[in-house]
């Protein structure tokens, strides 16, 4: 839709809440059912709108609220299934890798050969060549990390939500699971829910409600305490490069620059004198 049209204060509003408030109740506060009632809510708000205002449900050239929801909430659907708690076993991989893979192919899928949509899109090159600019965040990225992450980690005692690794195996599997998750968060909550919401509400509303979903997530994850602090301003920053750059490879680039920095700090936590170079 273009920007001229796309309006916070319209009813479009009251769905897209909705479905992005059942992420706190999902994975912060933890009542399943009632993170379920909000989604289906949600997706029969949405609908009510559609209707009222004369937007085909399936298939319809206008972007439909209810449809887009319906995508975020499958999405979140499939995420609750499972839980979050970081573990490193082979059965944890499994779900992981089911869970979170079908949260991302399962919407694109729908809306791709059921809703006959494009609007999830995964532009790995777009953005062009890589300005100053964007290599000098690069640079930030560490930085910010080095001088932030350990001291949250360690003071807030958040890394005892990872499991103990203090082998080469459970040491590669973190390395591993930090990344692939990290990936994934733009994949669903970048290319996927704030995609989605900025088709029918301003930049800067539809990046404040992915917002909720993304930190909500990394709450369940394991970044508690005053972790939501960090996690805010980073997926709303995520999101407003994202519009900058069009580019996917740019934003999950930065994403596990963060993640390089939190394994090491986790790694730390857990062998100090293994890994104490790691803050000199």
């Amino acid at each position: 839709m273009p920007v001229s049209e796309r309006s916070t204060w319209t009813p479009k509003l009251l769905p897209a809440l909705l479905v992005c408030l059942a992420a706190p109740v999902l994975f912060v506060v933890q009542i399943v059912w009632l993170g379920w009632l909000l989604l289906a809510l949600a997706v029969a708000s949405g609908i009510l709108v559609d209707r009222r205002a004369g937007v085909p449900l399936v298939r319809g050239q206008q972007p439909s609220i209810a449809r887009d929801v319906s995508l975020v909430a499958i999405g979140q659907f499939i995420v609750s299934l499972i839980p979050l708690h970081a573990e490193l076993d082979n059965a944890a991989f499994v779900r992981f890798t089911l869970a979170l893979g079908g949260a991302v192919v399962v919407p694109y899928v729908v809306s791709r050969f059921v809703y006959r949509d494009y609007a999830i899109r995964f532009p790995w090159r777009g953005g062009g060549r890589w300005t100053w600019w964007q290599w000098a965040w690069l640079a930030g990225v560490i930085v910010l990390g080095y001088l932030i992450l350990p001291f949250y980690f360690i003071t807030s005692g958040v890394y005892t939500n990872w499991p103990v690794v203090n082998t080469p195996d459970l040491i590669a599997r973190l390395f591993v699971g930090v990344g692939a998750v990290g990936i994934w968060d733009e994949l669903f909550f970048i290319c996927t829910v704030f995609v989605l919401l900025r088709r029918h509400f301003p930049d800067l509303t539809a990046n404040l409600l992915q917002a909720i979903v993304f930190v909500s997530f990394l709450w369940e994850l394991g970044y508690q305490a005053w972790g939501p602090l960090l996690t805010v301003p980073f997926a709303i920053v995520q999101g407003f490069l994202f519009l900058k750059t069009r580019s996917l490879w740019y934003v999950v680039t930065v994403h596990l620059l963060f993640d390089a920095v939190v394994f090491g700090v986790l790694v730390h936590a857990h062998n100090p004198s293994a890994a104490s170079i790691f803050l000199l």
